[in-house]
């Protein structure tokens, strides 16, 4: 998974945070993503590595000679291991939504 892009995540968030605050954001970055463009490219390379998993995993049970049982195994584990973080941003982007969401104005 991208670092770059959750760090360019958790900036729009401050930002947004200190936009309901009332205060301005210190300085804008130029350039930055759209949120929900960051957002939809992470879930696609997530699930573009799920589906490689799988395929693999299906070329191997149909017993294709050039793919063996250690590649499979490690690419499922990418796999699993790319699926629990995009997990965890998001119950980080709903605890920040409601922390949000909870705030006077």
């Amino acid at each position: 998974m991208n670092t770059q892009g959750i760090d360019q995540l958790l900036g729009e968030l401050r930002q947004a945070a200190a936009k309901a605050s009332g205060q301005e954001p210190a300085a804008s970055s130029a350039g930055a993503a759209n949120f929900a463009d960051l957002l939809k490219a992470s879930l696609d390379q997530v699930n573009a590595v799920q589906q490689e998993g799988t395929q693999m995993q299906q070329a191997f049970d149909a017993n294709d000679p050039n793919v063996n049982l250690q590649d499979v195994m490690v690419q499922l584990q990418k796999a699993s291991l790319s699926f629990q973080t995009m997990v965890q941003v998001r119950n980080r982007l709903v605890s920040a939504y409601q922390e949000i969401m909870s705030m006077q104005v």
